[in-house]
C-alpha cells in the first residue's frame, strides 16, 4: 500500500533531484532537497484537511486530483504563480517576468517579496475562514471541548464567521503602517491588504458555497433514489452520476485553492533560502507531489475515520497559519516556527487521538459517538 501510494512521488524525487545535480551541480541538489523538506512540513496539515474532503468524491475524482490537480499545484503554484505575481507587481509582460526570473533573479525576488502582503491577506482570510466554519459548528465529537463547545454555540448565530474574518482583515489593514515590503504611503498598503483580503473572502465564499449547493441536492438525489429503491426495486443511476460530478468538481475547485493558499507560504518562505525559480519549483513540486500521495494514503486507510481528533488538530493549525500570514504582512516569522506550529499541533491530536482509543477499548469497545458523549457529560 505504501508503495502503491508513494512510489511514484519517490520516482519523481529519485529524477529531481539526479537532473538538479547534473544541470547546476550539488548546490542545486541540496537546496531541492531541503526545500522539498520545508514544503512537506508546512503542507502536513493541508494533507489532513484535504484527506477530509477527498473521502467524500468517487474514485475517478480522487485520480483527476492526482493527475490534473498535481500539475496545477506543482507547475500552477509553484512555478506560474510567481511569475504572474512579478508580471502583474511590476506591470509587466509574461515573458519579461520569465526573464527577470532567469536573468535578473534579485530583482525578481524583490518583486514577489513587495507582493507578500497582498499575498498574504488573500490567503490569510481563506485559510482562516476555514478554520472559523469548522470551529463554530456543532459536532458530536470534540477534541478540546472546553473552547469548541461554547463557540459551536456561538456558531449558531448567522453569519458569524465571516463577520469575525472581516473584523480581524480590518485590523490587519490598519496595523501595516511601516512594512517595509510595499512601496508607497500607508494608506496604499492598508488598501492593498484591504482589497486582497476581501478578495480572499470572496473566493471563499464562492467556491465553498458552491460545492456546499451541489454536495446537498446531491445528498437529496441519493436519499430520494434510496427510497425509490426500497419501494419499486429500480433506480435511475444517471441523474446521481451527473450531479456527483458537478459536486465533485467543486470540491475540486476548493481543494484548489485550499492548496494555493497553503502554499503561498512556502512559495515565499523558499526565498529565504534561493532565488533561483528553477529550483524553488524543483523542490516545492517534489514536496507538493508528497502532500498529494500523503492525502490519497490517509483517505484509502481511513485514518481520520480511526484518529478521529486528527482533522481538529489539522484545522487548529490551519487557524494558526491564517494569524500567522496576517502578522507577516508587518512582521517577519521564520518558516521553522510556522512548520513547527502544524506539526505540535497535529502531532498532539494523533497522541490525543491513540489514548481515546486505547480508553475505548479498555471500556470494551464502545461507539465512539456514544462513548466521546460519556466522556464530555453531554
Amino acid at each position: 500500500m505504501l508503495l502503491r501510494t508513494f512510489g511514484w512521488s519517490m520516482g519523481v524525487t529519485v529524477i529531481g533531484l539526479v537532473l538538479a545535480a547534473w544541470l547546476w551541480g550539488w548546490e542545486a541538489f541540496g537546496v531541492v532537497l531541503i526545500l522539498s523538506v520545508l514544503e512537506i512540513s508546512l503542507s502536513f496539515d493541508n494533507a489532513v484537511v484535504n484527506a477530509g474532503i477527498l473521502k467524500r468524491m468517487n474514485a475517478f475524482w480522487q485520480r483527476i486530483f492526482l493527475t490534473v490537480g498535481v500539475l496545477i499545484a506543482v507547475f500552477g503554484m509553484r512555478l506560474v504563480f510567481p511569475v504572474v505575481i512579478v508580471a502583474i507587481s511590476a506591470r509587466v509582460g509574461p515573458a519579461e517576468a520569465v526573464r527577470l526570473a532567469v536573468d535578473d533573479p534579485d530583482r525578481y525576488e524583490s518583486l514577489v517579496t513587495d507582493a507578500h502582503p497582498a499575498i498574504a491577506a488573500f490567503g490569510g482570510m481563506f485559510l482562516l475562514m476555514i478554520f472559523l466554519e469548522f470551529i463554530l459548528e456543532e459536532r458530536e465529537i470534540t477534541w478540546l471541548s472546553r473552547l469548541e463547545r461554547p463557540l459551536a454555540r456561538l456558531g449558531r448565530i448567522d453569519l458569524l464567521a465571516p463577520c469575525v474574518a472581516l473584523i480581524v482583515l480590518l485590523v490587519a489593514a490598519t496595523t501595516v503602517a511601516g512594512h517595509a515590503h510595499v512601496s508607497g504611503g500607508h494608506a496604499d498598503k492598508a488598501a492593498t491588504v484591504l482589497l486582497a483580503g476581501v478578495a480572499g473572502l470572496i473566493t471563499y465564499l464562492a467556491v465553498g458555497g458552491l460545492s456546499s449547493h451541489f454536495e446537498n441536492r446531491l445528498e437529496a438525489e441519493e436519499e430520494r433514489e434510496h427510497e425509490e429503491e426500497e419501494r419499486a426495486r429500480s433506480g435511475g443511476g444517471r441523474p446521481v452520476a451527473a450531479l456527483a460530478g458537478k459536486a465533485a468538481f467543486f470540491l475540486f475547485l476548493y481543494l484548489e485553492v485550499l492548496d494555493a493558499s497553503f502554499s503561498f507560504d512556502g512559495v515565499i518562505g523558499a526565498f529565504a533560502i534561493t532565488n533561483h525559480i528553477f529550483w524553488m519549483a524543483l523542490g516545492l513540486g517534489i514536496g507538493a507531489l508528497y502532500v498529494r500521495s500523503l492525502t490519497v494514503y490517509l483517505v484509502r486507510q481511513g485514518t481520520l475515520d480511526d484518529y478521529v481528533y486528527l482533522e481538529h488538530g489539522a484545522h487548529y493549525a490551519i487557524g494558526a497559519l491564517a494569524v500567522i500570514l496576517l502578522v507577516t504582512i508587518r512582521y517577519e516569522i521564520n518558516e521553522v516556527i510556522t512548520g513547527l506550529v502544524g506539526v505540535v499541533l497535529i502531532a498532539s491530536s494523533f497522541l490525543a487521538s491513540v489514548r481515546r482509543n486505547r480508553a475505548l477499548a479498555a471500556a470494551g469497545g464502545e461507539e465512539p459517538e456514544r462513548a466521546e458523549e460519556g466522556r464530555t457529560g453531554t
